[in-house]
């Protein structure tokens, strides 16, 4: 509305006008108005894109994420941050995390790039002060444009700032690299700003537009076709179309059909022109582009479930990961502190194992496994399940007949040297009697020389007499 449209309306409402303007051209009302009816062109009116997006964006919102620090006794999770109670529970007061984070994804795949505005304040301290984390608020992809400082205008050349125009005040907002967390789509040139899908395959998402359009054509027109006059009938056409359809006076009239006409009408089968199969070959390319596997398109065709569940698998390994990783890496980078990151080694995680989660009777199976090879405690589990905590289940439990690697042969050595040691006392003893004490020795052999002596001497009395 320009400033003459204002002041007719102000002029209008002092004196109980009433004021009818024509719509902007810029809006599909003025066609109307002028009688010119325009096809849709909306990419996201095209059901295949839509459901990328919405697959894409659902996603990563219902992944969590996760506080951790690393200690010298491993991985711990720390008493939450200021940024980690707004990234678990609420960024800023009017959205919920899942519908935080399900925004930034939808702008990232459709405009090519998502801007989220990190408001800080200031905080005093004693000696200097540091910089709070307030709340999160994202920037509508359409209203940012990334400008490169080459010349310095901004006081560092060669910086990179992003200018936000806010289409509810008017007012226009510039902000730095470490106010703005970026994330953008694997098809990028430079490295800073992503290409989105709907430019990259542009004439692929508007031929598959283009096909629900002819669809939907097809569909008012009852599935007819148009109809064709015999030859002979068109001199007297054309001479009926002169007569009522032609001069002022006829403007806007009913052209009606002379007799003896007779209407052919075309037999259209979409079967004939394999409007299935092309159809079904635009989506899977439209997917395809985004990562999205058949089977999440409702494309069947050639899915069991078995292979529905390895397509889950492969999407999150051959998709999510790289943006899992690439929000990672953004929010660790500009929402620690060298402090924290660096000397106190904490970090933000997305916990990916969401969507793994399987069956209660396998969910039970891999509990079970862990806890009886001591991978997890007790509790640990339970707390999975959203159970209490069990007395004496923080500890590992392991079978007891299993030995560390570094024992293995031990039991060997052990078994050798208790029959060694049960051996040398039955030698002791046998020795012990063999070996006499020279004390007793010499008593033994002077007390075993006299009866000889005494012997030989009765011998020799004998012998005298």
């Amino acid at each position: 509305m320009n400033v003459w449209q204002k002041f007719k309306g102000w002029i209008a409402k002092k004196m109980n006008f009433t004021v009818e303007t024509s719509p902007a051209m810029k809006e599909e009302s003025f066609l109307e108005w002028l009688g010119v009816k325009r096809k849709n062109k909306d990419v996201m009116a095209e059901v295949t894109y839509f459901t990328c997006l919405k697959m894409m964006s659902e996603t990563l919102a219902k992944i969590p994420w996760k506080y951790y620090q690393k200690t010298d006794k491993g991985i711990i999770e720390p008493e939450l941050s200021d940024v980690a109670k707004l990234l678990k529970n609420r960024p800023n007061p009017f959205m919920t995390p899942t519908a935080f984070w399900n925004a930034v994804e939808m702008n990232r795949n459709h405009f090519g790039n998502a801007y989220v505005y990190v408001r800080s304040k200031f905080k005093r301290k004693k000696y200097g002060g540091e910089y709070k984390v307030m709340d999160l608020w994202i920037m509508p992809s359409n209203c940012v444009q990334i400008v490169v400082d080459d010349e310095g205008y901004f006081g560092g050349r060669g910086k990179i700032w992003y200018v936000y125009n806010d289409k509810y005040s008017g007012q226009q907002y510039v902000f730095g690299t470490d106010e703005v967390l970026h994330f953008k789509t694997s098809h990028s040139l430079d490295g800073i700003t992503g290409l989105p899908v709907q430019a990259i395959l542009k004439t692929t998402v508007e031929g598959a537009a283009a096909s629900q359009d002819y669809l939907n054509s097809l569909y008012e027109s009852g599935l007819t076709g148009k109809a064709t006059l015999n030859k002979d009938l068109k001199e007297k056409l054309v001479q009926a179309f002169e007569e009522f359809g032609s001069g002022a006076k006829n403007a806007g009239k009913i052209i009606p059909v002379p007799l003896g006409m007779k209407l052919t009408p075309l037999d259209i089968k979409l079967s004939d022109s394999q409007f299935i199969e092309l159809k079904k070959y635009s989506a899977l390319q439209i997917a395809a582009a985004f990562g999205i596997k058949p089977n999440q398109i409702n494309d069947y065709t050639k899915s069991s479930y078995s292979n529905s569940e390895m397509q889950q698998l492969s999407f999150l390994t051959d998709t999510m990961l790289f943006v899992l990783k690439q929000y990672e890496e953004e929010v660790n980078y500009k929402l620690l502190t060298d402090e924290e990151a660096f000397s106190e080694g904490k970090y933000y995680k997305l916990n990916e194992k969401v969507l793994l989660r399987t069956d209660s009777k396998t969910q039970m199976e891999i509990f079970a496994t862990g806890v009886q090879n001591g991978i997890q405690k007790v509790n640990e589990c339970r707390r999975k399940l959203d159970l209490m905590d069990a007395e004496g289940g923080d500890q590992l439990i392991v079978n007891g007949n299993y030995i560390p690697i570094t024992e293995v042969g031990k039991q060997y050595e052990k078994a050798g040297n208790a029959q060694q040691q049960s051996v040398l006392p039955i030698q002791l003893e046998t020795d012990q009697k063999t070996q006499k004490d020279p004390e007793e020795g010499d008593r033994a052999d002077t007390t075993g020389t006299e009866p000889d002596e005494k012997e030989s001497q009765e011998g020799g009395e004998n012998d005298e007499e």
